[in-house]
C-alpha cells in the first residue's frame, strides 16, 4: 500500500516503527516521520514540527467517523465509499 501513496512524507505511530517499514518508505523516496519505539537500540531522528501536524489528520478522521455511513463502511465498493467520504468532508468544510 505504501508504494501507491503519492506523497513525500509518510507519518505513523510508534507502533509502526520497524526497520523493514522504514526501508520500504526510503525505497519509495519518501521521508518517514515515525517516533522511535522506546525499546529501539538505533534511534532515528524525527521532525517534531511535522509530526505535530499529524494531530490535524487524526482530528479530521475523528470528525469523519461521526457520519455513520463512513464509520460502519456501509458502502462496499471503494468508488462509492470514496464518494461518501468526499461528501462528508465537504459537509464538514462547509460548517
Amino acid at each position: 500500500m505504501i508504494e501507491e501513496l503519492p506523497t513525500d512524507v509518510i507519518m505513523a505511530d510508534t507502533a509502526y516503527d520497524s526497520d523493514r517499514l522504514r526501508k520500504r518508505i526510503a525505497d519509495k523516496g519518501a521521508q518517514a516521520v515515525i517516533p522511535n519505539n522506546p525499546s529501539r537500540a538505533r534511534k532515528y531522528p524525527i521532525d517534531k514540527q511535522l509530526y505535530a501536524q499529524r494531530h490535524l489528520i487524526k482530528c479530521c478522521f475523528s470528525k469523519l467517523k461521526q457520519f455513520r455511513r463512513i464509520a460502519t463502511i456501509y458502502e462496499k465498493a471503494a468508488r462509492n465509499y470514496r464518494a461518501m467520504v468526499a461528501i462528508a468532508a465537504t459537509i464538514l468544510w462547509l460548517r
